[in-house]
């Protein structure tokens, strides 16, 4: 007697993980702004001073910075407020994002193991939420441009494709590294160390200008000293960034999260027996 067997031709599986994945996290799309809406609240939760630290925060870092920058070491740099709340407000949201994705996904992710959601969702709501913090905080920018009488210019227009880039970027390398933090938990603590370095090898608080020539090529391999350069000139000098460093840093973004979202969704399939 012949036996028929039937099988089952299921297309999901024929399907890239990185393509699956987005199309996951669409169907998620709601649970994505609860999440982002969650972090929000949960940040503020408690706190007197609730959205106005949010405002005060760079602010007073500013204050401190200007004072032993531009007063002890004598940086000659023109409202030099201005130009290092620009950089500040741009470290914070990058650092800020990267730390926390990573610390999401490594200690506080357990609802992997007990439901199936995207898992690239954590992320994703990380770097939301820190957008809308970024967009807070460049409230008390804007205070302290018009009291210093710094022009604004029809340049600012186009911050926002400059915040969209730098979000792709910090979306990337929050993926990459949480993948690694995922395999090798130390690296959670590696990665603070490596932030503090990263500031200091970032023009945040002194300008390129300072440095010497043979060692502007070793600063330019630092792919923030790109993404900052567009924030600088739109911000700080009025200019338009020009074409060619629009494209390079819109590459580096787009490389960075390419890279990072198709490593995390071909390891995710094996986070939940690690975390």
């Amino acid at each position: 007697m012949a036996i028929q067997r039937s099988f089952v031709y299921d297309t999901d599986h024929l399907r890239d993980p990185a393509i699956a994945e987005l199309s996951e996290l669409w169907r998620y799309r709601d649970l994505l702004q609860l999440l982002i809406l969650n972090r929000i609240k949960t940040r503020y939760k408690r706190s007197v001073l609730g959205v106005i630290w949010t405002l005060l925060n760079p602010l007073l870092n500013t204050l401190v910075l200007t004072i032993a920058f531009s007063q002890i070491f004598r940086f000659n740099v023109p409202n030099y407020a201005i130009y290092i709340l620009s950089g500040l407000l741009f470290w914070n949201f990058f650092a800020q994002s990267t730390n926390d994705a990573m610390d999401t996904l490594v200690w506080g992710s357990s609802l992997l193991k007990r439901i199936y959601i995207p898992r690239t969702i954590f992320a994703v709501a990380v770097v939301g939420n820190g957008l809308i913090n970024y967009l807070l905080a460049l409230i008390p920018l804007a205070l302290v441009m018009l009291a210093l009488r710094h022009p604004f210019t029809l340049n600012l227009l186009a911050l926002p494709l400059a915040i969209l880039i730098l979000g792709m970027f910090t979306l990337g390398f929050s993926l990459l590294i949480s993948t690694v933090a995922v395999f090798f938990v130390d690296f959670v603590y590696i990665f603070n160390v490596l932030l503090s370095v990263w500031f200091y090898l970032t023009p945040i608080i002194y300008p390129l200008s300072i440095l010497p020539e043979r060692f502007l090529t070793l600063f330019r391999l630092n792919p923030l000293v790109h993404l900052l350069q567009i924030f600088r000139l739109l911000i700080y000098d009025g200019k338009m960034p020009s074409s060619t460093l629009w494209g390079l840093a819109f590459l580096l973004s787009l490389v960075t999260l390419l890279t990072g979202w198709i490593i995390f969704t071909r390891k995710v399939d094996e986070f939940a027996y690690r975390i």
